[in-house]
């Protein structure tokens, strides 16, 4: 018998556009023959199951059914496939948990935490994974510019702690840009994480669980027409993600080795896409993504292409890997 698969897109971040377009590449790509699936959207002001021709139904809250018809629609698995609150944050997962309906993401603890970039540096720093140097404040906090440049110098990079998409974030090179980026952040977020810039190359990389086993897919490096790894950048063609990096064998294996390390350490399971800068050859880590991009563009679609994964099995892997 086919089971019945939710694919949650939307959310309540500013990363609603990009969810839906996610969503809609793992619904297009899922195998009819094998899973009944249903994009559900998950909207500050619904939720709602979506059919083919886009007519909605309401999302009992209850046990997350609904009626299709006359006929209950009662879901085996859940793909998550939004980026931010509340599935990224761990709050939709939270509640996944206590109706007993199984997702393809890790568990909700584990995506609240990496959700919290200060949170996921204070672990890894614990196992000798190295990162910039950061300072970091809560809205109203007495803001000491002068302290703040000494510790992490210029330029600094401001961001919301908890965002993504590069949406909030700012490369200040001056004490003057400071606060303008310190509002832009906060409206993303009431707590901000303030680093030190790292000079060198960014790769991300992806991990995965596949075959029952964690793979570490081939790493991509960025390469950008702005300042840095922007909105624009991800999304309005301003990088070039170039899969395999042009690394050598022995840093694509020391970051190799550090992402793997990193996943286990912050006991992930499903998707994951860490990013690094590699300054002098090292590897420092700077956060990872647990619902990375999952367009035909997106940076780990292009890694799973590359290891002879196809959206199709990379979709397939995470729902099986849910189920059982």
């Amino acid at each position: 018998m086919k089971k019945n698969i939710a694919i949650v897109m939307g959310g309540y971040s500013s990363e609603v556009n990009i969810s839906l377009k996610s969503g809609n590449v793992v619904y297009n790509h899922l195998n009819k023959e094998k899973y009944n699936s249903f994009r559900v959207h998950i909207l500050k002001e619904k939720w709602v199951a979506l059919d083919d021709l886009n007519t909605e139904y309401s999302i009992d809250k209850n046990d997350f059914s609904f009626l299709l018809g006359d006929k209950k629609i009662i879901f085996d698995c859940v793909f998550n496939a939004i980026h931010g609150a509340p599935g990224e944050n761990g709050a939709l997962l939270a509640y996944f948990n206590l109706i007993n309906l199984k997702h393809t993401s890790a568990p909700f603890y584990q995506m609240a935490l990496t959700f919290n970039k200060r949170d996921t540096l204070s672990v890894v720093k614990e196992y000798g994974i190295k990162t910039a140097v950061s300072v970091y404040l809560n809205k109203g906090d007495v803001v000491n510019l002068d302290k703040i440049i000494a510790k992490v110098g210029l330029p600094c990079f401001v961001k919301p702690n908890n965002a993504g998409s590069s949406y909030g974030i700012s490369k200040v090179h001056t004490k003057t840009e400071m606060l303008p980026a310190l509002e832009k952040a906060y409206k993303e977020d009431s707590e901000i994480l303030i680093e030190s810039f790292l000079d060198g190359p960014e790769v991300s990389v992806g991990v995965i669980h596949h075959k029952g086993e964690t793979k570490v897919l081939p790493i991509t490096e960025i390469v950008t027409e702005n300042d840095f790894f922007d909105y624009e950048a991800k999304y309005l063609g301003k990088s070039e993600e170039i899969t395999p990096a042009r690394i050598s064998e022995v840093i694509k294996t020391k970051v190799e080795n550090i992402a793997k390390k990193v996943y286990t350490i912050l006991n992930m399971s499903g998707f994951s896409r860490s990013e690094f800068i590699l300054v002098d050859n090292e590897p420092h880590f700077l956060e990872i993504n647990t619902v990375p991009g999952l367009t035909e563009n997106s940076i780990l679609p292009q890694q799973a292409q590359a290891a002879g994964i196809s959206l199709n099995e990379l979709f397939d892997n995470a729902i099986e890997n849910a189920l059982h």
